[in-house]
């Protein structure tokens, strides 16, 4: 049986990114792969919807780009505002202090988006910040930030704007030039549609003027070191890269611009109302307001008396369903439904037909909520 993964990453891969994933290793110092890097990067500057920013891929996961934009930017005992609404952008205040800064925290309740006017409020009361630390799309409790304005009003203080995307580009509009944004980090295995394996930053000109007299310490992570290899004709990296990941990456961004960034943002769109509209006739509650929700991953709170975990056992062994429960303060009391990158209609209504068998048999309410995701996937798809 054919296994629906649904959950807010990994996310699926398409065929075309699985044969390039089993390309036979190469010389990473080999002139052709130097350009196919080269050529990756100017993708993704369009992708982050940059002109200037230098793209620095390392080779880890997006929590490793998340330590690399504070250890390049920040000194020891720096000040920095995090908004923490969730368990990745609480995480990030916690990666900070790690580093020996002093994080002023903007306390967003779970399954809330954050009030920018709160964070202007904790900017005035953090003089000498440094830098913003937001989660534009929070996938522990499905909601999108509004990141614009959150930019806007850091924008107002001599602030760095360090922004957390890795569950977001790709997916959902980021403007990285028109916001003002210094640090955007991303990840390989979201709505890029490629393995785990790569942080993906967009450094702007602010940032690298602050890595000069940034004092904490760096070698793996330096954003100059990387730098310093990355041509605009052939790029390399100056240890080894995630070779076999970035075939797989290239062929994603390939698959992502031959879509169109606008386009793939109104497809996240349409699929997030559709599962929405699917859970909602099921008798099930979503987690955020509407306006609030995340176009990659709709939380949903359990119903009375159902447990996360026979619900996700039920899925994944009845129907080969995959779904996520909730982190942190959320655990056993929501799951979540992925719905981002290489996510297809057919497994969205494969998806919500399981929680239509599965919700009675584990003392659910009943609905029908296939047919409703269908209504709105055939109102809203493309003419």
């Amino acid at each position: 049986m054919k296994q629906h993964l649904l959950i807010p990453g990994p996310t699926p891969l398409p065929e075309e990114v699985l044969r390039a994933a089993s390309h036979q290793m190469v010389n990473h110092r080999d002139p052709e792969f130097g350009r196919m890097l080269a050529g990756m990067l100017a993708a993704l500057r369009r992708i982050f919807q940059t002109r200037a920013n230098t793209i620095l891929p390392f080779a880890a996961s997006g929590t490793g780009g998340l330590e690399a934009a504070l250890v390049n930017t920040c000194s020891p005992g720096d000040r920095v505002v995090a908004v923490c609404g969730g368990a990745f952008g609480d995480r990030y205040a916690v990666i900070a202090e790690a580093f020996g800064l002093v994080a002023s925290r903007v306390d967003v309740p779970w399954g809330k988006a954050a009030d920018p006017e709160a964070v202007r409020k904790a900017l005035h009361h953090t003089p000498g910040a440094r830098a913003v630390l937001v989660t534009h799309n929070e996938t522990s409790t499905g909601v999108r930030n509004d990141l614009a304005a959150i930019a806007a009003v850091a924008r107002e203080f001599p602030v760095l704007i360090v922004v957390d995307a890795i569950s977001s580009l790709g997916a959902i509009d980021l403007r990285t030039d028109e916001w003002g944004l210094d640090v955007v980090i991303t990840g390989s295995q979201k709505a890029l549609m490629a393995p785990p394996g790569l942080a993906l930053l967009s450094v702007s000109e602010r940032a690298w003027e602050a890595s000069k007299a940034a004092r904490l310490p760096r070698f793996y992570w330096s954003f100059e070191r990387l730098r310093t290899e990355l041509g605009e004709a052939e790029a390399y990296t100056p240890f080894t890269p995630a070779i076999g990941t970035l075939f797989a990456l290239d062929a994603g961004l390939r698959l992502v611009e031959a879509e169109g960034l606008h386009e793939r943002f109104a497809r996240h769109r349409r699929t997030a109302q559709a599962v929405r509209a699917g859970v909602r006739a099921l008798g099930l509650r979503i987690v955020p307001e509407e306006a609030d929700a995340s176009e990659t991953v709709t939380a949903v709170w359990l119903p009375d008396g159902v447990e996360a975990k026979t619900l996700l056992d039920a899925l994944r062994v009845e129907h080969s369903v995959v779904l996520s429960g909730g982190p942190g303060k959320m655990r056993g009391k929501i799951f979540r439904f992925g719905h981002l990158g290489y996510v297809t209609d057919e497994s969205v209504l494969a998806g919500l037909c399981a929680l239509e068998a599965v919700l009675p048999k584990v003392g659910g309410p009943r609905g029908r909520g296939a047919e409703a995701a269908a209504r709105e996937i055939l109102a809203g798809a493309p003419a």
